[in-house]
């Protein structure tokens, strides 16, 4: 073998693939808190929706329905538009999309504010989407790109920014809007004014970051992250993803929507102690999803499918014969086992399918809400023929939609996921 000289330097200095691919393999934690913050900022304001709900029904004298259809309006304005941009920004980088979005938000808020009737309410719902359909696909894939070997824990850090948003936008609104009214809502445009700068700083460093969206290559050498898998495969995997989406959203849905109503019909309690109520289990939602992007890059993601879908099952059954301790007890438990699941199945299908981050992103982000908005509006049509107790006790067994998890295909390595 040649000897290298003392003034070969090619055995010591990397080249610019090699830096490139030590660079994109490093964890940027300042940008994952940057954007985790700006998502706590967004669904703050789109937990204010449906926080604020008890107002609205008595002042414009909604049916649970219509509460149904403000939901579905601005879920599925997301759900539709979030696949769409994240295939676009897979194609072309968009480094300032992500404060236009948060810019019509701003515009919902104050839409929402002086909304004289319940079209002036879905008009204002259909900004708020829309901001939210062009923040989640590119966030999730600026996690991705901050991410390095860490992306379960990468998109934790980002979705527990928006489950905590989810948590402290109810809180908020027993604060601020239900003493203050309507128009208080005009005081949460500030915290969208904040999300425009803050994530005009993360564009910047999107705009410099290309690289760390490239496929890595492959540690034998070989090309680039390829799909290792069957179409059929593939596609009936993503088919089970899907059903297990539904089962998690529709079920969180019953919850977000109308567990304040239920907590008054069922116990008597006052609209800001149900606030409350729905405060604790949606900070449990933000507690498990912290967790479960961690514990998926140790164990695996398919087991963490597994335990977080099934698992809730005991508890959701059991919740509809509870008393008000005990209820609020056991939304807790379904908080946080239930939200570990969404990072492991967003992480697991971008994994399943290499290079499509934004598109994949973009579906399941887009399927959650449209899901959610769906699943809403018939949960409130059920409440107004049948009560809202019926909706507890049907949801109960969405969860046992878990077992489907047995078809996925193992595409992890045994002592973590895959690419570690």
């Amino acid at each position: 073998m040649k000897a290298s000289s003392p003034t070969d330097t090619s055995a010591h200095t990397p080249t610019p693939a090699h830096a490139a691919s030590a660079d994109a393999s490093r964890t940027v934690f300042a940008v994952l808190f940057a954007i985790g913050f700006s998502h706590l900022l967004n669904d703050t304001i789109q937990a204010l929706v449906p926080s604020i709900y008890p107002m609205l029904k008595d002042s414009y004298r909604l049916t649970f329905t219509q509460l149904g259809l403000i939901t579905l309006t601005y879920q599925v304005t997301a759900s539709l538009l979030q696949p769409v941009i994240g295939f676009a920004a897979d194609k072309r980088s968009m480094p300032w999309s992500l404060a236009v979005g948060m810019g019509l938000t701003l515009l919902g808020l104050v839409a929402l504010a002086h909304a004289g009737n319940f079209r002036h309410i879905l008009g204002a719902a259909v900004l708020i989407g829309s901001g939210s359909a062009v923040f989640h696909p590119e966030a999730s894939r600026i996690a991705y790109m901050a991410a390095g070997d860490r992306r379960g824990l990468a998109q934790s850090i980002f979705q527990v920014g928006g489950n905590a948003g989810s948590a402290i936008g109810p809180l908020l609104a027993a604060a601020i809007v239900v003493p203050h009214g309507q128009r208080a809502v005009l005081l949460f445009s500030l915290l969208a004014a904040l999300g425009v700068f803050v994530l005009w700083r993360v564009g910047r460093w999107q705009k410099a970051n290309h690289h760390r969206v490239l496929r890595k290559p492959h540690p034998s050498g070989g090309p680039a992250s390829v799909a290792r898998y069957p179409r059929r495969v593939v596609v009936g995997a993503i088919a089970v993803l899907v059903a297990l989406t539904f089962s998690k959203y529709v079920y969180l849905s019953s919850l977000t929507s109308y567990y304040t109503f239920y907590l008054i019909d069922r116990f008597g309690v006052s609209v800001q102690n149900a606030q409350y109520l729905l405060f604790v289990f949606l900070a449990a939602v933000a507690a498990g999803t912290l967790l479960g992007g961690p514990i998926g890059d140790r164990v695996g993601r398919k087991r963490v499918i597994w335990a977080s879908i099934l698992g809730v099952a005991p508890f959701s059954l059991w919740l509809p014969h509870a008393g008000l301790v005990t209820t609020a007890i056991l939304t807790i438990f379904i908080g946080v086992i239930l939200a570990s699941a969404f990072s492991a199945i967003v992480v697991y299908a971008q994994e399943l399918i290499p290079g499509k981050i934004g598109m994949i992103a973009g579906l399941f982000f887009g399927l959650a809400f449209g899901v959610a908005g769906i699943g809403s509006a018939v949960l409130g049509k059920i409440a107004d023929s049948h009560g809202i107790g019926f909706v507890f006790q049907l949801c109960g067994f969405l969860p046992l939609l878990g077992l489907l998890t047995v078809f996925l295909p193992d595409i992890e390595t045994p002592g973590g996921h895959r690419g570690r």
